[in-house]
């Protein structure tokens, strides 16, 4: 039900109150009207009738009854002549005022007074006065009926007048209520007019904010969607890269490792077949061929370095515990007056190849900055294989974060970060109070992995 209809329903049921009331109150005055009337009119003819008791004694009941027959009859009231056997000998005639009308039944039983009928004893007889309230009750209703017509023809009309005057009144509002279907079926752009009325106005002004901040952020969603959607792209970009990345140094490494280490083997081998065979026949050559077996151990020593760096080969052949194992000797070797320590817990060796991959080099990155950088003399590393997920916490006693460490040129941070981002994990680098600075990252396992650590 609508607003403008259930207001016009209310002033319909005032009016028709307002009119019940009205219709009541005639209903009152004339039942009050036809009691006083009719009582009074009873009573005189109570009274004029017991002045003429005399008739009857002297002509007896023929006397009266032409008495009564040339009386006629008398307002408001029925006279009837019995005799003494309870024989009717007259009765009033039936009124000519408004003769043959009647006011409805309902009406009668409303206003009818509650009116006492009076006997007048005779010698011979009885004269019985019945009060005849219909003339007046018939008035009236002949006054009411009018009334009547008008006071529903004036609800009709001011219920009318107040159904046009409620829908001009509330026809800012179903414009609000139209603009807020535009918005609720994504025509974000939807304005109201200035709106007629004060409190309509305010109302406008305040649903056209309401639109505009609708339409803003709508707006500034859309664009945080097509920038997510980006940032996801480029993630996914960023992930595939870094495996590409992993795939070329694994295999170049092999190359350097296979090829190029046999090769400095070779000529290690051979320089040392030059050595043998010149020993005690010419020194120079001696020399020289001692010359090329340094040499190529350098060679080999720089190739096996350059392999480490570009793949760590223990973590193919071996697993991520030993991987890391290697990562902390080397920096311990590199970095001897440096304590670092590493804990692992669960089974690291089932991680897949892209997950070992990225932790290793988030531990790496995360070793290379503590040593290069924070000038840390304890770094401990800790790696945990949990049943949804493996973490890894680096934490050092160094100087701390660097005050512009968020601006941009931080590569070794940003790269863990879209590391650990890249495959739906998390990373978070913090100082630690006391000083140093603690990096955690997580990353989830894939189904496989979960089943496999599960099963272990």
């Amino acid at each position: 039900m609508s607003l403008r209809l259930q207001i016009n329903l209310i002033i319909a049921g005032m009016l028709l109150a307002f009119a019940t009331l009205l219709a009541w109150a005639q209903l009152n005055n004339t039942s009050r009207g036809v009691h006083e009337e009719i009582g009074g009119s009873n009573l005189v003819a109570t009274q004029v009738l017991s002045q003429v008791e005399a008739y009857s004694r002297e002509g007896g009941l023929p006397a009266m009854t032409d008495f009564l027959q040339a009386l006629g009859r008398i307002r408001g009231n029925e006279i009837e002549l019995y005799g003494e056997d309870g024989a009717l000998l007259y009765r009033s005639p039936p009124p000519r005022y408004k003769a043959g009308r009647d006011a409805p039944h309902w009406y009668s039983q409303l206003v009818a007074p509650p009116l006492r009928t009076r006997e007048i004893a005779l010698p011979h007889g009885r004269v019985v006065v019945r009060p005849d309230p219909s003339r007046a009750i018939l008035d009236g209703w002949d006054d009411f009926v009018p009334l009547l017509g008008t006071l529903l023809a004036g609800v009709l009309v001011a219920n009318g007048l107040a159904y046009w005057v409620v829908g001009r009144t509330l026809g800012p509002f179903q414009q609000l209520a139209r603009g807020l279907q535009g918005i609720a079926q994504g025509d974000y752009a939807t304005r109201l007019p200035p709106l007629q009325g004060q409190e309509a106005r305010s109302l406008g002004e305040a649903f056209n904010s309401m639109a505009q901040s609708v339409q803003d952020g709508m707006s500034a969603r859309e664009r945080a969607r097509v920038a997510t959607q980006a940032l996801a792209e480029n993630r996914e970009l960023t992930q595939v890269i870094q495996t590409r990345i992993e795939e070329v140094r694994r295999q170049i490494a092999r190359e350097l490792h296979d090829d190029l280490g046999q090769q400095v083997t070779a000529i290690k081998s051979l320089g040392f077949a030059i050595s043998h065979r010149a020993q005690g026949q010419d020194a120079r050559i001696v020399d020289s061929a001692r010359m090329v077996v340094a040499c190529a151990d350098a060679m080999y020593d720089s190739v096996h370095q350059m392999v480490g760096q570009l793949r760590p080969l223990a973590l193919d052949r071996f697993g991520l515990a030993d991987a890391l194992q290697d990562l902390v000797e080397q920096a311990r070797t590199a970095h001897p007056g440096v304590q670092i320590q590493l804990q692992t817990e669960g089974v690291l060796d089932t991680l897949d190849s892209e997950l070992a991959t990225a932790v290793y080099r988030i531990a790496q990155e995360s070793l290379t900055n503590a040593l290069r950088h924070a000038q840390a003399q304890l770094i401990a590393l800790q790696v945990q294989v949990a049943a949804q997920h493996i973490s890894l916490e680096v934490r050092d006693d160094g100087r701390g974060l660097h005050p512009d460490w968020e601006l941009t040129g931080h590569f070794g941070v940003i790269g863990m970060r879209e590391r650990a981002q890249g495959l739906g994990g998390t990373f978070a680098i913090e100082a630690i109070p006391l000083g140093g600075v603690r990096m955690r990252a997580t990353l989830p396992l894939h189904l496989g992995q979960q089943q496999e650590n599960g099963h272990g």
